[in-house]
Formats: structure tokens, C-alpha cells, sequence
């Protein structure tokens, strides 16, 4: 009989796959994964229209073409004041889950510790797996999910090799503040680690909070990769145009591993992502306005139904904690949900090595039209949602 590589044991198909499939299989609202109802910009679904019939088709070079390359150093240059070369501090990735798993690939060891927040977003755990390396959590507890300096510093050993951050982060909606990022820079000079940060959410952001690339703190950009991606930003995330930047050495390092991942990324659709870059950045800035309301409107109705509710900071998801209505299983509330309400939400404990404190807790996604938020509130209002 054929037996999976044992690198699959302990890794289980991810938790978005099972409820979005249990929300088409039941007809269930899904403000469980985090994918738009509406596409971004439609000058950018024109350009990879004309890109497609000028035939823009094939192969484009394994970091990228070069426009986009411009596109994102522009933007970081902008937005944030680091300077990079297109030529050689940027590379074009399947999305940023590529990019997770070729800066991981490319810097991890069998045996090496990564240390990552908890919780995570569900790919860490698998390419960190995949690298052969070892998972050395650092949980962001509720019910403020603030990073917890002694316990960052705990974490780290002799044989710690990369920090994986992730700000705005998946799943809770923390924006780390720069406090929290000094801290996490002081760790890394320290210990001489490598950083990996995942900052696909960086434009979602509400009320006065602000993203800082950890990359711009001093000491940190020779040290750090930086990930993001035009599916969050843009409402395209079926196109999977994510981005790696940083230092040149780390940078081709990613490079390296992603040749052998995917080769070359979406080629008709690197220009419609650079003239989104460079022309619709008030796209971005209407959608974090449209989704602050969407934040408030989603919280206001669960807050309701008598479970403890987390108001994010960034992102696309609000976290509740529903022991209140007697469940002390999420999963277990998240598999009844589609039956007794109608709506599909995913359980947190799929985020954590630590089950008992994600146990009780569920993910919500706020980044669907008004009017699919309230006819979910609706139906979890009608429902008997108590254990």
C-alpha cells in the first residue's frame, strides 16, 4: 500500500478547505475565510485583459517581470521609506503562502527553531514541518492578544535560527505597535536570528492604529524578509501575486527555493498588479474605510449573542470567545453551526499548539458585503446556538 511522505503526518488538510466545503455543501453563509465578495478595481481586471490578448502568456522571469518589481520598490519606498533595488531585493511569489514557504525552505534546517506567534495562520505550521524545522510558539493570549516580551524571549534558544511575524496578524486582528516590534528587533540583534514577516493585511488597518515594517526599525532590514501580497490588498486573492523584499542575500536565497516551487508566477497578471500598484492605491484606502464599518457592523451583531468579542485592530477577522453559550469545544460549535444557523465560522484551536487556549475561541470574517453580514446576524440571531 502507498503511504504519505512522513513529512505529511501530524499535518491536516487546512481547516479553510473543510468549512468552506461545508459551507457550499450545506448553503451556508461563509464569514469563515477570508475572501472578498466584491473584485478591486476594474482598471486592473482590464490590464490583465489586454495583457492575456497581447499575449502575455508565457513564462515571465522566475523573480518577476520587471515593472512589478518597480511597482512594489516604489511602494515601498513610498509607503514606508525603504529603498530597494528591482533587480535583486525584490521577488514575485505565488502569493504570500509561496512566499512563506520559500523563505522557509530557503533559510530553515532540519532541526532549527522557528519561533512563531501564536496564533498562526495555518501554513506556518506545514512548511515549517516541511523545512524539517521546530515550531517554538509564543502565544498572543486573550483577551487583548499583545505580545508577551518574556515569553518571546523564553522562546529563544541556542538553536533558534528565524523569527516568523506576522503583523496585522491572522487570525486575531492585532496590529503590532512599536513597543511590541522593538521588542521583537531587540531579540533578533541579539541573537543574530533572521526574520520572516508576513504583512499581507498591511493596509487593512482601523481607527488610529499603524503598521510598521519591522524592516524599518534600526538593525533590521539587512536581517529581515518582508512578504505581502496583492490579494488582500486589491480584493484579488484567487490571482496569487504575492511579493518577497529585503537584502539581496536573503532576498535570492528566496529566490532559490521559489524556482523549484513554481518557477514563474502569473504572467498576464504581473502588469495588472503593477498598474495597480502604481495607479490605485486609493483603492486600498476606500477598502480599510468600507471594512472599518464592516468590522463594526459584524461585532455590534455578535455582540449580541452573549459571547465575549474581540474589536480587531487590522485584518479581515474578528475572534469571540463563545464559552458563555456553553461550548468549551470551538470546533465542536463551528460543525453544528451550519445546521442550526446557516453560517459557516472557523474554530481557532486550528491556529494553536496550545489547544486549550484557542479551545473556545472563533474566527469571523468581515470582508463580505453588508447586506451577506447582516443576513448572517440575522440567522445567528434566530438560532439556539447554546450547547
Amino acid at each position: 500500500m502507498a503511504r504519505p511522505a512522513k513529512r505529511l503526518d501530524g499535518i491536516p488538510t487546512t481547516i479553510f478547505t473543510e468549512m468552506s466545503a461545508l459551507a457550499v455543501a450545506t448553503g451556508a453563509i461563509n464569514l469563515g475565510q477570508g475572501f472578498p465578495d466584491v473584485d478591486g478595481p476594474a482598471s486592473v481586471v482590464e490590464r490583465a485583459v489586454t495583457a492575456l490578448r497581447a499575449g502575455e502568456n508565457q513564462y515571465a522571469p522566475g523573480s518577476g517581470i520587471l515593472p512589478l518589481r518597480e511597482a512594489i520598490a516604489a511602494h515601498q519606498a513610498r509607503h514606508y521609506g525603504l529603498e530597494l533595488d528591482p533587480g535583486h531585493d525584490v521577488v514575485v511569489t505565488t502569493g504570500a503562502t509561496e512566499g512563506i514557504a520559500a523563505a522557509l525552505l530557503a533559510f530553515v534546517d532540519p532541526g532549527d527553531e522557528v519561533v512563531v506567534l501564536e496564533p498562526y495562520y495555518d501554513s506556518y505550521l506545514a512548511m515549517i514541518a516541511f523545512a524539517g524545522g521546530v515550531r517554538r510558539p509564543v502565544t498572543l493570549r486573550a483577551p487583548d492578544f499583545r505580545l508577551d516580551v518574556d515569553a518571546l524571549r523564553a522562546a529563544v534558544t541556542d538553536r533558534t535560527k528565524l523569527l516568523l511575524v506576522n503583523t496585522p496578524h491572522n487570525p486575531t486582528g492585532t496590529v503590532l505597535n512599536r513597543d511590541e516590534l522593538q521588542a521583537i528587533a531587540d531579540v533578533a540583534v541579539e541573537h543574530d536570528l533572521l526574520v520572516v514577516t508576513d504583512e499581507v493585511y498591511e493596509h487593512l488597518v482601523f481607527d488610529d492604529h499603524e503598521h510598521i515594517p519591522l524592516a524599518t526599525l534600526t538593525g533590521m532590514f539587512e536581517r529581515t524578509v518582508t512578504l505581502s501580497s496583492a490579494g488582500k490588498m486589491f480584493s484579488f486573492t484567487g490571482w496569487k501575486i504575492g511579493w518577497a523584499t529585503g537584502p539581496r542575500d536573503l532576498v535570492q536565497a528566496v529566490l532559490g527555493a521559489k524556482q523549484w516551487l513554481s518557477f514563474s508566477s502569473g504572467t498576464p497578471l504581473q502588469p495588472a498588479v503593477a498598474h495597480a500598484l502604481d495607479h490605485e492605491s486609493d483603492f486600498y484606502v476606500g477598502l480599510t474605510r468600507s471594512l472599518q464599518d464592516r468590522r463594526d457592523q459584524l461585532c455590534a451583531g455578535l455582540d449580541k449573542l452573549d459571547v465575549d468579542v474581540r474589536v480587531p485592530e487590522g485584518t479581515y477577522f474578528v475572534t469571540t470567545d463563545v464559552r458563555r453559550l456553553g461550548w468549551a469545544d470551538g470546533d465542536a460549535f463551528c460543525r453544528a453551526l451550519p445546521e442550526r444557523a446557516g453560517v459557516v465560522a472557523i474554530p481557532g484551536q486550528a491556529f494553536y499548539d496550545d489547544l486549550e487556549e484557542g479551545r473556545h475561541l472563533i474566527r469571523w470574517a468581515f470582508c463580505k458585503e453588508p447586506d451577506v453580514i447582516a443576513e448572517g446576524i440575522d440567522r445567528l440571531s434566530a438560532a439556539d446556538l447554546r450547547a
